[in-house]
């Protein structure tokens, strides 16, 4: 059964936000949050002009963990489309890269988000945030990484939202024993065959199968018509997460395929309606904005 956000709830401040002119905003690029593997971990942030604290989300970009980029690459793809809504919404934004399979399988991709938090809360003083007022989304493979690192943060990797669009939250339920592993999957777990060690990392790397009472506040996206990885996927982390009181909503993007990119024509408020609840829930208030009512 397909749960839905009722987006009624969401319009009075979607609208809200459209209507306001685009905040201005201290632009950062390639500055380093890290060094792991040999390499150096960079972010580019965004941040409002005003003396703040300001709330902030941290971005992860997909690419099935062997690709993708912080900035979006020339198409402005990946995780890209929310900076500029962000923005607008008077909301700081911090965009990661993080070390790639299969040069480095995971935990690597998933030690360095949460890396990436604890630098981003360590540093908000320096860049104005409000280190209680942290939300942490991704698309696709950094949707699965948001969603895991939420859910493995200790107490100073904790963030206040979680953002998961279009992740795959588990790597267990198409495997077989013995089954030859290709592809993204294969690369991530840095495994050719599914033996007994590769099925203990999939299971380690499986939200799913790991959600716990105490979760922060979850917005799941997904597009109806996902043929890489099957909407469903995001319907059973729901179930998961409301079955342990951990509040989570849910917008469908009806029509909607893999890659948030193409969604303007089937969603033209897509972005705006994720901003708005990711807004709501950091209880963010751009200037001239209110706040709304929850979501029930």
């Amino acid at each position: 059964m397909r749960a839905d956000t009722d987006m009624k709830t969401l319009l009075c401040f979607t609208l809200l936000l459209a209507a306001g002119s685009p905040a201005g905003a201290a632009q950062y690029t390639d500055i380093e949050y890290g060094r792991a593997g040999g390499e150096s971990l960079r972010l580019d942030a965004a941040i409002p002009d005003g003396p703040g604290p300001f709330a902030a989300v941290i971005l992860v970009h997909g690419g099935g963990w062997t690709g993708g980029d912080k900035s979006g690459g020339p198409k402005k793809a990946y995780i890209a489309p929310l900076h500029g809504p962000l923005q607008q919404a008077g909301l700081a934004w911090f965009s990661i890269n993080y070390r790639l399979a299969p040069k480095h399988p995971y935990p690597a991709c998933l030690d360095d988000v949460l890396t990436a938090v604890r630098w981003v809360k360590a540093h908000a003083a320096e860049y104005r945030i409000d280190p209680d007022r942290i939300g942490l989304s991704g698309e696709s493979a950094g949707g699965h990484l948001v969603a895991l690192a939420a859910i493995r943060a200790d107490t100073g990797a904790r963030v206040a939202a979680v953002i998961p669009i279009y992740g795959r939250f588990d790597l267990t339920d198409q495997f077989q024993p013995g089954a030859v592993l290709r592809g993204n999957t294969a690369a991530l777990l840095g495994r050719a065959v599914l033996d007994e060690t590769a099925h203990v990392l999939a299971r380690d790397a499986s939200p799913l199968l790991h959600v716990k009472a105490g979760l922060p506040p979850f917005l799941l996206v997904h597009g109806s018509a996902d043929t890489t990885v099957p909407y469903d996927q995001s319907v059973q982390l729901q179930t998961k997460l409301r079955a342990q009181g951990v509040p989570c909503d849910f917008l469908t993007i009806t029509g909607g395929i893999h890659g948030m990119v193409t969604w303007d024509k089937v969603a033209p408020t897509y972005k705006q309606d994720i901003v708005a609840w990711i807004a709501r829930t950091l209880q963010a208030e751009p200037a001239g904005r209110g706040r709304t009512a929850p979501i029930p």
